[in-house]
Formats: C-alpha cells, sequence, structure tokens
C-alpha cells in the first residue's frame, strides 16, 4: 500500500473511532442531549437498503465499529452491517425487544419482555451473561384512558418502549416494569443495587455528574447517586386518578448545562435543577403528551406532542416557544440533531427532516406500508382517519384501532445518522437505511 494510501486508510479509522462511540447508546450519549457530530443530510436521494424482521421495529438503532445494533418486536437482537445492511447475526430472546441497545467494550447490552436483561457479544451476538429481573409488564390501571369496563384493570397501549441502558464507567444502568432501576457490573452482570419506585419504568435513564435521572409511571421523576442507588430527590409530576391519561413519565430525560428536560404524559415538558430538582419552568401541552425524549442543542428544547401532533421548539432558559409545527400525525420518535437538521419520525409512518433554525420540513421519506395505507387508515393528506377507529371505548375495539394505526409502519424509533446514511426502524418490520 503506497503511503498516501496508508495515510487516508490512518484518517478513516480515526475518524470512525472518534464518531461512532458517540452514538453506540439511546440520544446519543449518558446525559441523553440527542445531538450527534457532523451534518445532517438536506436532501434525500434514495432509499440505500432495507432489512426485514419479523416484527415492528420499536427499537432504535445505535452504531459500533461499522455494525448496527437493534431490536424488534420478533425477539431478537440483530447486528447488520452499516454499510450494505446485510445480517452479521441475531440472537433470540424470550419476548419482544423494544429496548434500545447500548454498546460498549465490545458488548451489545438490550432488554427483552421476557424479563431478562442481555449482554451479548458484539462480534458473534453470543451471550456473556444474562441477568433476571422481577419481570417485565405494561403500565396497568382500572378504566384507562376512559376505557370499558370503567373497573377493568387493562395494559396502556401505548406503553410500547423499554428501558434503553446506558453504560458508564464499568456499570450498566436501566429501567424494568418491575418498578425498579437496576445497576449491574458491565463486566459480569452482578447486581450491584437496585432503587424501587411505585410503578413501570420504561424511561430510559439519563447520567450526569455522577447522578441517573429518570422518571416513573407513578408520576414522579427520580435523581439517584450512581454509586450507592440513594435517592438525591424526586419531582412529582401530575396525577390522573379517575382515567390514568394525564399520568406518569415516558420520556427520557436530557441533562445539558446542570438542567434536567424531560416530558411527562400530564402534558407538560419540565425544565428541572439537576442539583435540587427544584421546577424552573414548564410548558403546557394543553392535554396532549409529551413522549418524545427531548433534544437540547444551541440553548433550545427540541420535542413534539401526540395528539396535537406539533413539533415545538423552546428557549431553554426561559421555556417560551420559539417554533411551533403543525404535523400531520403523533409524534413518539426523539428528534435527532445533525449540524444544522432535525430528524424525527412521525406515527403516519413518514420520517421528517427539518431545518433546525426555521424548523421548515426540508424533505420526507414515507415507509412502504404507508404508502399502501391499508385499509385506508390514513386520509389524503396523511392524518390519522380518526372516525374509523376510536367508533367505541367498549372491549377490544381501541386496542384494535391503536394497532391498525401502529402497522401503517409509523416511527418509533430515533434517527441515527453514520457517515451522511439516515438509519431507522418502522412498524412495517423494516430498519431503513437512506441516503
Amino acid at each position: 500500500m503506497s503511503a498516501s494510501r496508508i495515510a487516508l486508510a490512518l484518517i478513516a479509522l480515526f475518524s470512525c473511532a472518534t464518531f461512532v462511540p458517540a452514538q453506540s447508546m439511546f440520544r446519543g450519549d449518558p446525559a441523553h442531549s440527542g445531538t450527534y457530530s457532523g451534518q445532517g443530510p438536506r436532501q434525500f436521494h434514495r432509499v440505500k437498503w432495507k432489512f426485514p424482521t419479523g416484527d415492528r421495529i420499536v427499537s432504535s438503532p445505535v452504531c459500533q465499529d461499522k455494525a448496527l445494533y437493534f431490536g424488534s418486536d420478533d425477539g431478537n437482537i440483530y447486528a447488520v452491517e452499516a454499510e450494505t445492511g446485510r445480517q452479521i447475526w441475531k440472537r433470540p430472546t424470550g419476548g419482544p425487544a423494544p429496548s434500545t441497545p447500548a454498546v460498549a467494550n465490545g458488548t451489545v447490552y438490550a432488554g427483552s419482555y421476557d424479563g431478562k436483561f442481555y449482554a451479548l457479544n458484539a462480534l458473534t451476538g453470543a451471550i456473556r451473561w444474562k441477568f433476571a429481573t422481577e419481570g417485565e409488564r405494561r403500565f396497568e390501571a382500572r378504566g384507562i384512558h376512559g376505557l370499558e369496563p370503567k373497573n377493568q384493570t387493562m395494559a396502556d397501549q401505548y406503553d410500547i418502549f423499554l428501558s434503553s441502558p446506558v453504560v458508564v464507567q464499568g456499570a450498566v444502568y436501566f429501567g424494568s416494569g418491575d418498578g425498579h432501576l437496576y445497576a449491574l457490573d458491565a463486566a459480569s452482570g452482578e447486581l450491584k443495587w437496585k432503587f424501587q419506585t411505585g410503578d413501570v419504568v420504561h424511561a430510559s435513564p439519563a447520567y450526569a455528574n455522577g447522578v441517573l435521572y429518570v422518571g416513573s409511571w407513578d408520576s414522579f421523576f427520580y435523581a439517584v447517586d450512581a454509586m450507592t442507588g440513594k435517592e438525591k430527590w424526586r419531582f412529582h409530576g401530575g396525577e390522573d386518578p379517575l382515567i390514568h391519561n394525564q399520568v406518569g413519565f415516558q420520556s427520557s430525560a436530557a441533562v445539558v448545562d446542570g438542567v434536567v428536560y424531560v416530558g411527562c404524559r400530564d402534558s407538560n415538558l419540565y425544565a428541572l435543577d439537576a442539583a435540587t430538582g427544584q421546577e424552573k419552568w414548564r410548558f403546557n401541552n394543553e392535554m396532549s403528551w409529551v413522549i418524545t425524549s427531548p433534544a437540547v442543542t444551541h440553548g433550545q428544547v427540541i420535542f413534539g406532542t401526540s395528539d396535537s401532533s406539533l413539533y415545538h421548539v423552546l428557549d431553554a432558559v426561559t421555556g417560551k416557544s420559539v417554533q411551533r409545527q403543525q404535523d400531520k400525525a403523533y409524534l413518539f420518535s426523539s428528534p435527532t440533531v445533525v449540524g444544522d437538521v432535525v430528524l424525527i419520525g412521525v406515527l403516519n409512518g413518514t420520517l421528517e427532516a427539518r431545518d433546525l433554525k426555521s424548523g421548515e420540513v426540508l424533505w420526507e421519506f414515507q415507509t412502504e406500508a404507508s404508502k399502501q395505507n391499508k385499509g385506508w387508515v390514513l386520509t389524503s393528506d396523511r392524518k390519522f382517519n380518526g372516525p374509523m377507529f376510536y367508533y367505541s371505548s367498549w372491549r377490544e375495539a381501541p386496542i384494535v384501532a391503536t394497532e391498525r394505526q401502529f402497522g401503517v409502519g409509523g416511527i418509533f424509533s430515533s434517527p441515527l445518522v453514520v457517515n451522511d446514511v439516515v438509519y431507522f426502524g418502522s412498524t412495517d418490520g423494516n430498519l431503513y437505511a437512506l441516503e
């Protein structure tokens, strides 16, 4: 090999080594800022490849050493080549795997609905160890969302994510449906400590300055010492004892410059002092949930809402609105900021690229299932055909309606950008690579 080729190879290797690790866990870093280095694509050219699985993909892909890792609701955790989409390996678990993996020191960490937490060899998918929690479950309540019968306990059909792990200083942290936040030794899987909340924990813990920040469906948001598992403070969000709709922290937090930003199903986005938990401000969304994990960049907070389908940008210091853009369907996907581009998925099966400064849509892409629009789930302008679905609050009707909505190729997955290629999963079962 010539000297010039060796130099180019070393530059490429150095770039990969410094660029990829920041994309090896949910939201890009332990603090979950949702911002990535590089430049996002301001134009869409083509589908580079798509990789099919056996069920919907809620998990977000992460990248390490030119491989993508993600889970599928078909019960497998996958590794595929980022360049070609070729499968490297898949590891079956005993249940759906909507958790976003974390990759560190040659190990892939991810949870499954079988109640197990897995550590896998990143090269082969072989199990290094697995840890049994007290069991997974979704948030549930009597007459939830006003469904009938009102005295029946029912699982929340919108509790769709599993807690995504964060790996810091030799420990791996994650939440569980058994109501605990867990800390395990990353090398051995040995339990270091577990912290009990009052309900399901499906948000991903954020880490900053030795403290973990995570919310629970008990409507409390917690700050926990990462070394000891001792509570430092807790913050109480809204309650809804009647129909349990405006209740619970499903969003994962971002911690930036000593402030915790987190959405809640009580329709507020909160800014809390990271040291004390004191509320700095709240932004109310008028009965519309904040499921997305906010991205924080350039002094602004970016997030989306559910029923009102709004794309918001707030001033990080004051909480005042900077931008407000009307979207066409619910936003559960968390925004990804790459350079001056914001990428976010929509539940109508659309991936959007927006200009960071103006909020205007630069380009959009529809998944295959969204284009097919089986059963006329979407109207001609790609909004949900509401009257077709929620005609009844009795028995299975709302569950069936939600499954039909989710089946239109919706994007819960948070987009990932590596070397100008955008990767994300869809409920049509495909992992997409766009360039």
